[in-house]
Formats: structure tokens, sequence, C-alpha cells
């Protein structure tokens, strides 16, 4: 009999994924952990391994579809002695999207003669617009009414409605206060043809915006479409959904972070197979701090605060398609060395959607670090249903007062967003306390 292949759970949260890409083609013998396609989850992309064993008899869903839902059949599988007589009578393919796509082609045809008839609707502007349309093509002689030497009075709209559409503003007569050109003079200039642009620069001197492929918004603006993937549309109902039901506070220290610069620069000029960076001291020092304040390794619910026994970190690594968290677990227990070599890793394989589902998912605390891209400091949104998340900025040198004395020392600002419903501002201020220490005299981080 033959067995439907269906769209896997692969995710705790998933509910529908995009079937990315078949690895598999019809026809191909299929043993019990082969790789059969990759699918895009809400996180990541993941790799399906097939449960059975037979012979890839027909693809049900094709590659690049998205939307598809968890245990929607997606292909079918042929066992020994069966063809693909046998598809049509275990398997309709009604849920797959392939028959869905080829509908619009076929009708296509059909819906293409019906805008034939409008064409004389270009008539209807002419008759509905008003006055200045049929003084447009004498706009020349009049335009020194709505200008003063190489100067051209308009509104910031009717600009950028005239660059989109490629009509020299100059010869536009204006019907606004003082002859000044405003939007619906460009409307009208537009629709009995205008004076188009020839030069590469504006009436002002400035140059001549670029050609854009004609797709603006309500206010004449150009811009490009950049469809939302699932990962991206995830990102955005969390963040929306963290910032809107946990009540956020902030609280901000500065670290010095000179003795931390030295102990780095020493221990890599004698390290053999890793460098260590200033975010591997970042996680180890979280990580020692949430055990001395275990109340900020939390999550919220409803009934109860959860407290985890482990200290499992994510870390913010940005990707093409948004942010994710891989997760360094038992960081408390785990060398800089370790940390260090692990997260480089995981970075790699976040930016190429290849970790595992265990590599991201959980975790009881986060850092974000824009230090390397020159960010003095900044507030994070909480990672729900994590209680509180580490924005870590870039160290600079700073004037600051020690012994009395303004000395020149390099600085660290981080914050820490904390959930109020579980962190009071006393508990995240010990966890800060405990943080900075840590990271001002790394070497207790060593022992």
């Amino acid at each position: 009999m033959t067995i439907e292949i269906l769209m896997p759970a692969l995710s705790p949260t998933m509910t529908e994924g995009k079937l990315a890409k078949w690895l598999k083609k019809e026809g191909d013998a299929i043993k019990s952990g082969d790789l059969i396609a990759e699918i895009e989850t809400d996180k990541a992309t993941m790799e399906m391994e097939a449960v059975d064993e037979g012979t890839l008899g027909k693809i049900l869903v094709a590659a690049g579809t998205e939307k598809v839902s968890v245990n929607q059949p997606i292909a079918v599988l042929l066992q020994e002695g069966e063809s693909a007589k046998d598809i049509k009578a275990s398997a309709p393919t009604s849920k797959s999207e392939p028959p869905k796509a080829e509908t619009p082609k076929a009708e296509a045809p059909k819906a293409a003669p019906p805008p034939a008839p409008a064409k004389p609707a270009p008539a209807a502007p002419q008759a509905a617009a008003p006055t200045p349309p049929p003084a447009a093509p004498a706009a020349p002689p009049m335009a020194p009414a709505a200008q003063t030497g190489d100067r051209v009075f308009a509104s910031p709209l009717a600009r950028r409605v005239a660059a989109t559409a490629g009509i020299d503003i100059a010869a536009v007569t204006g019907s606004g206060p003082r002859g000044r050109i405003v939007k619906a003079d460009v409307d009208a200039a537009v629709a009995s043809g205008g004076v188009k642009r020839t030069t590469t620069t504006t009436a002002t001197g400035a140059p001549a915006p670029r050609a854009t492929s004609g797709t603006v918004d309500e206010y004449g603006q150009p811009y490009t479409i950049q469809p939302n993937n699932n990962i991206r549309k995830v990102i955005a109902k969390r963040l929306v959904e963290a910032k809107t039901t946990i009540p956020h506070f902030y609280l901000t220290i500065d670290c010095v972070i000179d003795e931390l610069a030295k102990a780095r620069k020493r221990i890599n000029e004698n390290a053999d197979g890793y460098k260590l960076s200033v975010n591997d001291f970042v996680i180890k020092a979280s990580a020692i701090a949430l055990r001395k304040v275990p109340q900020v390794n939390a999550s919220w619910t409803e009934d109860a605060v959860r407290l985890y026994d482990n200290v499992d970190i994510s870390i913010a690594v940005a990707t093409p398609d948004g942010l994710i968290t891989p997760i360094i677990r038992d960081a408390d227990k785990k060398s800089l060395s370790v940390i260090s070599n692990e997260m480089k890793d995981l970075a790699a394989r976040a930016k190429v959607k290849k970790l595992k589902l265990d590599e991201f998912q959980g975790g009881g605390f986060s850092i974000s670090n824009l230090g390397m891209f020159g960010i003095k400091d900044f507030s994070a949104i909480i990672n729900p249903p994590q209680v509180a998340i580490l924005a870590v900025g870039a160290g600079e040198q700073r004037t600051i007062v020690r012994d009395g004395q303004i000395v020149i020392a390099e600085v660290m600002s981080c914050s820490l967003s904390c959930d109020h419903r579980v962190v009071d501002g006393a508990v995240g201020a010990q966890f800060m306390q405990a943080f900075k220490a840590l990271i001002e005299d790394p070497i207790r981080m060593l022992v």
C-alpha cells in the first residue's frame, strides 16, 4: 500500500512551513534516514529525513511552495510492486499546491481580453480634471508665474510626482498661492502629456532623480517590494507580542574593560586553536552572574515563575532573514576557549540555516551585542518567555574619575532589559553588579 509523506512539525510552534527544496526526485529509491527535502520553518531551514523505505512515486507539493500545513501530504512513497496507478486510489492530490498553481495559468488567456474596452478610459481624467489640463500645453509661457529666476516654487509632493513621471516641473503651470505648483498641477500635466525632462539636472541645478520602475506609493515615493518570509513574519509577531505584553524596564551600567582587554590580548597571543572575543567574556560573565542571581535565569507563566537549573544563554545572531538565537548550553561550566569555539560554529551555521532544533530553541537568558558596529548603548527587546536580555555596546575610550583624578579608560556600556513581573529593580541591579565585577576583573572568570 502506498505511503503518504506528510509535512512534518519541525518545531513546537510550527503550524505551517515552506517546502524550500526537494533533495530527491520522482523515481528515486529512498531508505529510512535519507534526506529528502528542505523545510523552512518559523525558525530556520531544516532537512527532512525519510521514515519509511520505497520509491518516491509522486511529488504532491512543488519546491518553493509556502504555507504548507503540518500533516498535509507532500509526496507519495511507493512500496515494492506498486506503480503510479496505485497513487490515485490512495493519495488524492487535491491538497497539494501544484494543481492550484496550474489553474490560473489555464485561465489567464480568458481573463486577458476584458481590459481591451478600457482603452477609452484616459479620456475620463480629462473630462473630470479641473481647468489646468487644457492649459497644460501652453504652460511654458506661463511658467514664470511660478518661479523667480532659476527658482521653482513647488510643493515637495509635486516635485516627487514630477520626478517619478519624468515631467519638467519648471514647465508646469502652478495653481496654488502666488503660482505655487501643487500635486494637482503635476497630475494635470501628466494627463495631458506635459513637458518631459530632457536634461540630467532639475531646474534648481540639482541632479535629476534616477529613473524608477514606476512603482510608487500614495506620496509618489518609488519603492521595491521585498516579500516577508516565514522567519521574518514570526520575528515580527514575537517582537510585537513582547513589546506590548511584557512590562519592560531598563538598567544601564558602565564597565571599565582595560583589564579585560589586557587579559584577552595575553591569552590570544598564547592561544592554540582559538581566539577570544570580548563577547566570549560577556557570555562567561553573564553565566556566572546568573548563578549568583538565579531569579534572572527564569521565564514567566500565568501560574508560576520557572527558575532554570541550567544556565543556557541565547546569543542574538544576524542572518539575511533576521535574527536567530543559537544557545550556549551550560555556559557557566565551560571555559572561555570552549565558549569561543562553540559560538563561532553556531554563528556560522545560523547564517546558512543549518542549526539543529535544540541549538536555537530554549535558553533562559539572552545577549545582544552591537559593539562591533560601534553602537555605544541600546535597549533590547526581551525574547519571551525569557525575562531578561543584556544589550552590549562598544568599548571606547572615555574620561573617568579614578582616585580623584581624571583619567582615560576603555569603557563598555551594557543595558539589561527586565520583565518586571519576575525581575524587580533590586534583583536586576544585583545581577548587573555581579556582571560588572566579573567584566572588570576577568581573572575571576578563570578560577
